[in-house]
């Protein structure tokens, strides 16, 4: 549809579909239907749909022309600019009837107010800013509106204020007015400045916008009255104060003499050009406006989280498929989207008391390693201290609020934390095969490589120590069976063995399975993972073998070639020299 033609359309069984480009500046946009028949009768039962059918029907716009011999108009007022608009025409009358008609589309540009800008330019040659192509806005005598759009010729209906975009990180962007801080704001026409936020990767933070008035030239009677709105700025003030545009309702926002602040958070704004619009209003006498002249100094960002999600929180960057976005990953409690929401937060005694339990749990971890000192097995004593070490700090850093403590990176000591559980697991296993001693060293350094190799790849991954333990399960397995078919008796051959340390072992490291496996989440972690910590560390120190050669109460450990020997008795602690 070109602007001002009629375009002759018949319906049948079908819809027509049209479209019909809204450029830059245009005020509203009529949409008429002319010299309806229906069947050789007067009358236009017909139903048009403005708007694309993919959106919510919050996005469209219907109008049912029924048995009305005018014609039939629908007013879009400030449309969405710099596109193409779709309309849908329906025939009412059924699948057997004819309705002809005339469709016309009449536009009504506005004459926009520049603001000059090329002193500053000619002034910061040297300096870089990220300044989109179109950035400036076009002369008040150029109109773009096709052949034949109607321009208004009244005075300026906006004055149009250039903004760079600044892109900080990804999903964070800063937009500032090209030649000044603040936006000179007046009673006749509004200042409007226009966001660029249609890059595809803008949808996934929080559009932060941030007003703040004069003080000294803020007066009683004045109020400075702010409208933010996506596709298309809204431009009637003088009218209407409800922010609403041809297909969407803006966030309203106003300054006045008692209130010199205003903020607005638009989370996850859609992908579009979005627009600020301002304007000074005297709601008592509009006279006192006619001079008056405010300047209002603006902070817009685009952020992925709201003032980083507070000490309670994470902001974590998503993405899936194409799309990118950021959100709060809330702790101790915590809600909202920072994670400003404290109805369900815990005390800090509550969090001091979680932190004590997730860190002094591992202190469970002393049994194996006083275990495997007492029976020679220091590398394994290893390991444990490893493992108690780094899970303890690990916990303490991963608490939110004020018991925190972080002697490293909370990465590294996550991962630390995870190398250790699946070594830990990993050497008690094959401690439990009693393999050859070389043989066993070889496989603690093999699985330990392999299991930091899996951790770098995915560190949460439920194969990063199910595959590793069930290898070693397998190892221990067919060396126990072995045992058993050479020896011709079940190994181990102690029955106390059995009864006191291995079936108790066992059934510890079932429940701890169990409990962190399915029964944790996350408003129980703090005591079901502390259990788990328990149960870990004593099912370790039960499932240790004893030593593989026992040492004799005299054993000689040093012979000298002048046939002295010092010995050591184990049991009356005694030296004697023979």
């Amino acid at each position: 549809m070109e602007p001002d033609v009629p375009l002759p359309q018949t319906l049948l069984s079908h819809p027509s579909y049209l479209k019909v480009f809204v450029p830059d500046y245009t005020r509203e946009l009529l949409l008429e239907l002319r010299d309806c028949v229906s069947n050789g009768s007067l009358g236009c039962p017909v139903r048009l749909t403005v708007g694309p059918v993919t959106l919510p029907s919050n996005f469209q716009k219907v109008l049912t022309c029924t048995g009305a011999p005018w014609p039939c108009r629908l007013l879009l007022p400030s449309p969405p600019w710099d596109r193409w608009l779709q309309v849908t025409a329906e025939s009412l009358v059924g699948p057997l009837g004819t309705v002809a008609f005339s469709a016309v589309a009449a536009l009504t540009a506005c004459r926009p107010r520049s603001v000059t800008i090329q002193p500053l330019l000619q002034s910061s040659q040297n300096q870089s800013f990220n300044a989109s192509s179109g950035l400036l806005s076009p002369s008040p005598d150029h109109q773009d509106l096709g052949r034949s759009g109607r321009v208004d010729r009244s005075p300026f209906c906006l004055t149009n204020y250039p903004v760079t975009r600044e892109d900080m990180d990804v999903v964070s962007v800063h937009f500032q007015p090209l030649d000044r801080v603040s936006v000179r704001v007046c009673s006749d026409t509004p200042s409007v400045m226009r966001l660029r936020l249609n890059t595809g990767m803008d949808s996934g933070g929080s559009l932060t916008i941030s007003l703040r008035a004069n003080k000294t030239e803020m007066r009683n009677e004045t109020v400075v009255v702010a409208c933010v709105n996506a596709a298309s700025p809204f431009l009637g003030f003088n009218t209407s104060l409800n922010c609403t545009t041809a297909f969407f309702q803006g966030y309203p926002l106003s300054l006045s003499a008692w209130s010199r602040r205003a903020n607005l958070i638009i989370p996850y704004p859609e992908t579009d050009n979005w627009y600020l619009s301002l304007q000074l209003m005297c709601p008592e006498n509009a006279e006192d406006c006619e001079q008056a002249v405010v300047h209002v100094e603006t902070t817009l960002y685009l952020v992925p989280c709201l003032n980083d999600c507070g000490p309670y929180g994470q902001c974590l960057l998503l993405r899936r498929h194409s799309y990118l976005y950021a959100s709060c990953s809330c702790k101790a409690g915590w809600r909202g989207w920072s994670c400003t929401d404290n109805s369900t937060a815990q005390t800090v005694a509550q969090q001091r008391a979680a932190t004590l339990l997730l860190t002094l749990s591992n202190l469970m971890f002393l049994a194996p390693i006083a275990v495997s000192v007492r029976r020679f097995f220091l590398v394994e004593a290893s390991v444990y201290a490893y493992t108690m070490f780094f899970s303890t700090f690990y916990h303490a850093c991963d608490q939110p609020g004020e018991a925190v403590l972080c002697i490293l990176s909370y990465d590294t000591l996550q991962y630390c934390d995870f190398l250790g559980s699946g070594a830990a697991i990993w050497v008690t296993i094959l401690c439990m095969a009693r393999l050859k001693t070389v043989l066993k060293y070889v496989l603690f350094l093999l699985g330990t490589l392999v299991i930091a190799m899996s951790l770098q790849l995915d560190r949460r991954g439920m194969w990063n120590m199910l595959g590793p333990c069930l290898f070693a399960f397998v190892i221990m397995a067919s060396m126990w069976a072995y045992r058993c078919g050479h020896r011709r008796q079940c190994y181990p051959t102690s029955w106390q063995r059995w009864a006191f340390y291995l079936l108790p072992g066992v059934s510890m490291a079932s429940v701890g399975i169990a409990i962190y496996t399915s029964m944790m989440t996350s408003d129980n972690y703090y005591y079901t993972h502390s259990i788990w910590h328990i149960l870990l560390a004593g099912s370790a120190a039960l499932l240790l073998p004893p030593p593989d050669q026992p040492a004799e109460p005299w054993a000689c450990s040093q012979k000298f070639p002048c046939h002295y020997q010092i010995c050591k008795n184990d049991r009356e602690e005694l030296y004697a020299v023979t």
